[in-house]
């Protein structure tokens, strides 16, 4: 079992930056991979980023290519989602997602809210 706390949302004017943190814990757990979802309200989940843990690879959502940079801090367990140049639509829960291993099913965060006024 793997638990994630997320933190970082809140409420930043178009054109400002937040950072988003995930750190996973557990007992005995292995990570192949960790990454951010979002949901905005009436829309369905949207991929935003993750980045494979054992590689320098990273892949992003195209609508945040450019704006926002996923990194994480291996001993802390931690993934981080910088996010500059904001937008209006870029308002949605995100949601962390970490993967043990490549097939097998993922574990969730509770979600934090981010709200991008104009």
């Amino acid at each position: 079992q793997v638990q994630l706390v997320e933190s970082g949302g809140g409420l930043v004017q178009a054109g400002g930056s937040l950072r988003l943190s995930c750190a996973a814990s557990g007992r005995s757990f292995s990570t192949y991979s960790m990454g951010w979802f979002r949901q905005a309200p009436g829309k369905e989940r949207e991929f935003v980023a993750c980045i494979v843990w054992s590689a320098v690879y990273t892949s992003y959502g195209d609508s945040v290519k450019g704006r926002f940079t996923i990194s994480k801090d291996n001993a802390k367990n931690t993934v981080y989602l910088d996010m500059n140049s904001l937008k209006p639509e870029d308002t949605a829960v995100y949601y962390c997602r970490h993967k043990p291993t490549f097939t097998g099913a993922a574990y969730w965060g509770q979600g934090t809210q981010v709200t991008v006024s104009s």
